[in-house]
């Protein structure tokens, strides 16, 4: 008996509180913002025109990463790889109008496996791919099993002002330049509703602290149309919009396969459009910024930001003219490069730091898991950047890769019938971007190879692949293009199910 009364009674001198079991450190949220079609024409990525302000002093809270790109330069397979954490060639997803469910149908989402672990996962607007403009107010290609609340808002943008928008093809817009100053005020446009819907969403948050949130915010903006009120047109006058010049003399020693997402409808752009549709991508970034910046005030406001990872982002790069290109869909440097920026309590250990390794978008899944402390239940196929976040010179794996396919047969009718390599086939191009280099291979190099140094020539001008003092740069880089491709197909080596031969018979492994 005085075995175990003597242990009561020093059990029953301790103090109640000191019995009870530390409150557990509270899981962070995450608000994933991403704008569609948007290149790093920003503020604070040195733009001299553009105005974001808003964006601007996220970066100014967080790490902005200088060299981030997307795997694929087009709407659906980069939204389905970054939210998969698996590349194109992985998840099966190469073009648009599909869902990773087609093609690897029980794997785990971003947003669901945060889900998985209580978080109140949300998406309001676009995450997955959607026609724009005709599915907004849709779910898109959306998959279900990433959320738990779905918002689609549509706005005068998609129900009043199309019959009053420009089109270099008349009654087309999603795939065509063409825009519209528009007498409605931010609020009654798509992206405007998002912000609203945002803040709402926020609002139950800051009510409901029991479980923390994934929140996806996906602006429409900069997407063709270019449609925004005029008052951000006017903050772009179309005497101050640059042309790019001196494209015919970039072209000659680019391979053909390179300049194929060319569009024979921009053949009618006239310096006055090229000027219009240029002012319109403007002024419509800067209204997406100003919608963003609602959706970080109500963040700031409701008392979450001081436990919320905040991500801002895009799905691919956009050519406003360079190369002689417009929108996307080529692996330059203007249509794989993205803006991102990833802010938050502890996120970074000197707010406002940039960092200059080249990173993906594929990274996005692992580093928000990691700092979620949410375990996927895969292996990822990017890299955390957390060690990045604390130290902004740390390099990673140093480098990133982007894809794009092309046909044969296209090639063969722009070259008058001459005979592609591929024998009309289609094909895929990659492009390798290191800290210097950007280097190209279009079908293992049978289609042209490019190789660019961003020291000394950053808009990509001239292209150094068959300069014989560049051949041994060209050797080395091709052993890690290749190595890297192969890291981009499932490591087991099984491909998904209905994978891209149901749509491009001819495209294989390399």
């Amino acid at each position: 008996m005085k075995r175990f009364l003597v242990p009561l009674a020093v059990l029953l001198l301790v103090p109640l509180a000191h019995l009870r079991a530390a409150p557990a450190v509270p899981r962070p949220n995450v608000l994933f913002i991403i704008s569609d079609d948007l290149n790093a024409d920003l503020g604070c990525y040195g733009h001299p025109l553009v105005q974001t302000p808003n964006i601007d002093r996220l970066a100014a809270r967080g790490v902005r990463f200088d060299r981030a790109y997307c795997a694929y330069p087009l709407c659906g397979p980069s939204r389905n790889s970054f939210l998969t954490g698996l590349y194109p060639n992985s998840s099966g997803i190469l073009t648009n109008s599909q869902i990773f469910r087609q093609t690897i149908p029980s794997h785990v989402s971003l947003p669901q496996a945060f889900r998985q672990r209580g978080y109140f996962a949300v998406r309001i607007g676009k995450l997955y791919h959607y026609s724009v403009p005709n599915s907004i107010g849709t779910n898109g290609h959306d998959d279900p099993g990433s959320w738990e609340v779905e918002t689609n808002p549509a706005g005068v943008d998609r129900l009043d002002d199309e019959p009053f928008i420009y089109s270099l093809t008349p009654g087309q817009f999603g795939g065509t330049l063409s825009w519209h100053a528009s007498d409605h005020p931010d609020a009654e446009h798509t992206d405007g509703l998002e912000a609203a819907d945002a803040e709402w969403i926020l609002e139950r948050c800051a009510r409901q602290k029991d479980r923390p949130f994934f929140l996806a915010v996906g602006f429409f903006r900069p997407h063709t149309p270019y449609v925004s009120p005029k008052k951000y047109f006017e903050k772009y006058p179309l005497t101050k919009i640059p042309l790019v010049q001196g494209v015919a003399e970039d072209q000659k020693d680019i391979p053909r396969a390179a300049l194929m997402s060319y569009k024979k409808e921009q053949d009618k752009l006239t310096d006055d459009l090229r000027r219009q549709a240029t002012q319109a991508y403007f002024a419509s970034i800067s209204f997406m910024d100003a919608q963003a910046g609602r959706v970080l005030d109500a963040l700031d406001r409701l008392g979450l930001s001081a436990n919320t990872i905040v991500v801002f982002t895009s799905d691919h790069g956009y050519h406003l003219g360079e190369h002689g290109l417009w929108q996307k869909q080529s692996l330059f440097e203007e249509s794989t490069r993205v803006p991102l920026i990833i802010a938050g309590p502890g996120v970074a250990a000197k707010p406002g730091s940039v960092a200059p390794s080249p990173v993906g978008l594929i990274d996005l899944y692992p580093t928000l898991a990691e700092m979620c402390a949410v375990k996927p239940p895969f292996v990822p196929q990017g890299q955390s950047l957390v060690s990045t976040l604390h130290d902004p010179a740390a390099t990673g794996r140093g480098w990133a890769i982007s894809q794009v396919s092309r046909s044969g047969a296209a090639i063969r009718r722009a070259d008058s019938g001459a005979k592609s390599a591929t024998g009309g086939r289609r094909f895929f191009g990659y492009s390798l971007r290191t800290a210097r280099w950007r280097y190209t291979e279009w079908d293992d190099g049978r289609e042209g190879r490019e190789l660019y140094d961003h020291t000394l020539d950053p808009s990509e001008l001239t292209n150094l692949a068959n300069v014989p003092s560049q051949a041994a740069v060209v050797g080395e880089l091709s052993v890690v293009l290749r190595q890297a491709v192969k890291t981009t197909f499932p490591a087991d080596g099984k491909t998904p199910e209905l994978r891209s031969e149901m749509w491009m018979p001819n495209l294989t492994k390399p």
